[in-house]
């Protein structure tokens, strides 16, 4: 079966704008254009649309999800049968949160006693889920499994107190950050100091630390344009900068 623009929106849920602009970049062409000027899409764009519509739903960019579809040794029922694994992940994960919520209603009306640390393990967990959606491929890829996996248990398993020491410190490390980066020396007192707070902030969730891990993180800030935008969001430069220091800081070289 043929659809047009219009009606594969209607049949995913998408916009025609969507669709055209999947087009206009490249990730999702149609079958051919009729005599009309129409596009037609078939069973083909049905299916790639499908794989872009579950890679979306995970947190997956456009631009990754383009790499993974155009890869030669793309296996489309291999990826659905990671789309399961990680849709049933995130029921998981809905489920936490919705217990969260009826305890806490149950503890509002006072037909229950509820700790402060099954307050936030939802949250922590969703937390988890949103790394490893944006970044997980990448962070395994070069520390491997077993070092993020028992990070991401360390990070569930903080309390209350401890998750809030972490989250101060990211701020004062950003706010210290920016300070240093108007010395305009990354071996300066400023930028050695948030150097040294990165750390603290890591070993919060690090089973291990290391300099030769920390430099490596340092480099992924510079290499990868999601971290780079977030260091750079209010000083362009920063991610450079703090890896830069962080180099400095472990004594490796650039």
């Amino acid at each position: 079966m043929e659809y047009t623009v219009q009606k594969l929106s209607h049949l995913a849920g998408v916009s025609s704008r969507t669709l055209r602009y999947y087009d206009e970049i490249g990730i999702l062409k149609p079958a051919r254009i009729n005599s009309s000027g129409y596009r037609i899409y078939g069973s083909t764009e049905v299916d790639r649309l499908q794989q872009i519509l579950f890679y979306r739903e995970l947190g997956v960019g456009l631009d990754n999800i383009k790499t993974i579809l155009t890869e030669p040794d793309f296996d489309g029922l291999k990826a659905l049968q990671v789309h399961r694994e990680k849709l049933l992940e995130k029921k998981e994960q809905l489920n936490v949160l919705i217990a969260n919520v009826e305890k806490t209603i149950a503890l509002n009306e006072g037909r229950i006693i509820m700790s402060d640390r099954e307050k936030f393990e939802g949250f922590k967990q969703k937390l988890v889920d949103d790394n490893e959606a944006k970044y997980g491929q990448e962070i395994r890829e070069k520390y491997g499994d077993d070092t993020v996996n028992k990070s991401n248990q360390k990070f569930k398993g903080m309390t209350q107190e401890q998750y809030d020491a972490m989250t101060k410190l990211a701020k004062e490390i950003n706010e210290l950050l920016y300070a240093a980066f108007r010395t305009g020396d990354p071996a300066g007192e400023l930028a050695q100091k948030t150097a040294d707070l990165h750390r603290k902030w890591l070993c919060y969730t690090w089973d291990s630390y290391s300099k030769e891990a920390h430099a490596g993180l340092a480099q992924m800030y510079v290499d990868d344009p999601r971290f780079t935008a977030y260091y750079d969001e209010k000083q362009p430069g920063a991610a450079e900068f703090l890896r830069d220091a962080i180099f400095i800081y472990t004594g490796q070289k650039a």
